[in-house]
């Protein structure tokens, strides 16, 4: 009897336990079977997976602020020339060109005579304007500009020498070094070249005769120099005179009429720039001596051109005053870039000229304009 009493009682425990164990843990659902398929229904969308979990972006950052690019300045280049000729417009042309090409103003001051009262309050009111970067000029004078010009450079404005020079051109180890180059033909050797044509053209002999512009010029000075060279070097020919005009037409052909009146026999005339090659051509032709008294010019002139056409000229030395210009006007822009090599001297060389070239566009390029 109290078997049966244990038996019943442990089989309430174990009911009891199944009961709370049931209260703890809820059913599952039911799983129901999918509807039957429907021909007519839409098929429904299939839920996307999840996707895949990404680290987050990085924030983003600013980027620093691109400055434009400084503006160029733009530099201005004075031009004070020698005198009003053509060799000086065509140098100015080149000048312009190369200041039209680098982005440059060009401000150019031209005296109406060679001389140095004329050059230097030019000089000076250039300097007073205060806004020029860079100068640079023909000296008319190679000692009475030194002054002047060192005391433009000891205002601050850079100078350049084209054609002439001060001192004695040798701005490393001569006596005068402040201008930073000298853009020049060798002109001691452009002289040998024209007395030596002359002197072939007069069949290496006979009286010849120099027409100059003045003593202290440092380009004339030396073409008379060269000239006078080949002229001891050939022993039949005899040197007459030098002549200095000034820088004048007008003197230059009264002093070749003089000439002609004195040496009746004169068979040559080496004419050493514009005015003095335009006064000797001139006068030759007016007296009807054209091929009778031979005529080397120096300087491609318009009328240095005319006269060789018309055989009054027997040749013609074109020196390069275009590249000149432009050459002044790069060193000008490579020393305001902060260049540290400026060439202290810059030939330019030159172009003979006789009547069996001067039709070649090669050899026309090279007269004055």
């Amino acid at each position: 009897m109290q078997t049966k009493r244990f038996f019943s009682f442990v089989c309430v425990l174990v009911v009891a336990a199944m009961l709370l164990g049931a209260c703890a843990n809820p059913p599952a659902p039911a799983t129901q079977a999918p509807p039957a398929a429907n021909p007519t229904a839409q098929p429904q969308p299939q839920p996307q997976p999840a996707p895949a979990t990404q680290a987050p972006a990085p924030a983003p950052t600013t980027a620093p602020a691109v400055q434009p690019p400084a503006a160029k300045k733009s530099y201005k280049i004075g031009f004070l020339a020698g005198t009003n000729d053509p060799f000086y417009l065509t140098m100015q042309r080149g000048a312009a060109q190369a200041a039209a090409d680098l982005g440059m103003e060009l401000v150019t001051q031209i005296p109406q005579t060679w001389n140095v009262t004329a050059q230097t309050p030019m000089l000076d009111a250039m300097v007073a304007r205060g806004d020029l970067d860079v100068l640079f000029t023909a000296p008319v004078d190679k000692e009475a500009m030194i002054a002047p010009l060192q005391k433009a450079n000891d205002a601050g404005l850079p100078i350049i020498t084209v054609d002439t020079f001060i001192g004695d051109g040798d701005y490393v180890n001569g006596p005068v070094k402040f201008p930073l180059s000298f853009i020049a033909s060798d002109n001691e050797e452009g002289g040998k070249i024209a007395c030596q044509a002359l002197i072939d053209a007069i069949g290496k002999k006979g009286k010849v005769y120099i027409q100059n512009v003045d003593p202290g010029i440092s380009s004339t000075d030396a073409r008379e120099k060269g000239c006078k060279e080949i002229i001891a070097a050939n022993p039949d020919v005899t040197l007459v005179g030098v002549d200095y005009n000034h820088d004048d037409a007008s003197t230059a052909q009264a002093q070749v009429e003089a000439m002609l009146q004195k040496e009746a026999d004169l068979a040559g005339i080496f004419g050493t720039n514009v005015f003095s090659a335009q006064g000797a051509g001139t006068t030759v032709k007016n007296k009807g001596l054209s091929g009778k008294v031979k005529v080397v010019a120096f300087d491609a002139t318009a009328d240095a051109i005319g006269m060789l056409k018309d055989k009054t000229v027997d040749l013609v030395i074109a020196q390069k005053p275009s590249d000149m210009g432009y050459f002044a006007v790069e060193m000008a822009m490579a020393l305001m870039n902060g260049v540290t090599s400026v060439p202290a001297h810059i030939p330019t060389g030159y172009q003979v000229i006789t009547r069996d070239n001067m039709n070649d566009p090669n050899v026309q390029k090279f007269f004055y304009k």
